[in-house]
């Protein structure tokens, strides 16, 4: 069942499939946290700029694992229209103003001191661990494409293949070498899966900037 070591190797394997495509100025983004150790590899590989970035979901209140949006660095909003227009005005505004401050706090961590993300006429290569809905991969996204980024290319190691088929429709390209039919979950698929702490983002992005 297991397909990587760890990240960091799921990374290199990733990094090789990368490496057979055309990309145009390449800027790798980790999704905080677990993208990245994998997109550390990748963009090593690729010689190219790493940044991580951060994205927030923002959830219906009653149901905070229903998605009604997400925001993510510069002030960039997007809405879902389909579960918004279910959700109030003061609602959306009070969730969004609980994400955006838990943003500006996770960015200083990750990044302290650095402006935006900078993907703007650039191929915007977006890396997380797996897929599993794919709800935060989708959000990350659409953040991207309002940052500026000519082309989004989503790469991740193992995703479940409802989750690849429905970024096919948000991403340019989506790069996934594992989307078995009996998915369960992204862990299965690592020999070692540990949780991702704020100092090792921190430490791993601190070596490579």
């Amino acid at each position: 069942m297991n397909q990587y070591r760890d990240r960091s190797h799921a990374g290199d394997v990733l990094a090789a499939e990368l490496a057979r495509r055309d990309l145009t100025q390449p800027t790798v983004l980790g999704l905080v946290r677990g993208g990245v150790p994998v997109a550390v590899r990748v963009a090593a590989a690729l010689h190219a700029p790493l940044d991580a970035l951060v994205v927030r979901k923002l959830g219906v209140p009653w149901a905070p694992e229903v998605a009604f949006g997400a925001l993510g660095p510069a002030g960039v909003r997007v809405l879902n229209p389909q579960v918004a227009d279910q959700v109030s005005r003061d609602d959306i505004a009070e969730v969004t103003e609980q994400e955006k401050a838990e943003l500006a706090r996770r960015e200083d961590r990750y990044r302290p001191g650095r402006g935006p993300v900078e993907v703007g006429g650039r191929t915007a290569v977006v890396v997380d661990d797996g897929l599993a809905t794919g709800a935060t991969a989708r959000a990350a996204v659409e953040v991207v494409r309002k940052l500026g980024a000519d082309r989004v290319v989503l790469a991740v190691p193992v995703g479940s293949p409802q989750a690849v088929d429905w970024l096919r429709e948000a991403a340019d390209e989506v790069v996934c070498p594992l989307a078995p039919a009996d998915f369960g979950a992204v862990s299965r698929y690592f020999e070692t899966f540990e949780q991702v702490t704020d100092g090792a983002v921190v430490a791993l992005l601190g070596a490579t900037g």
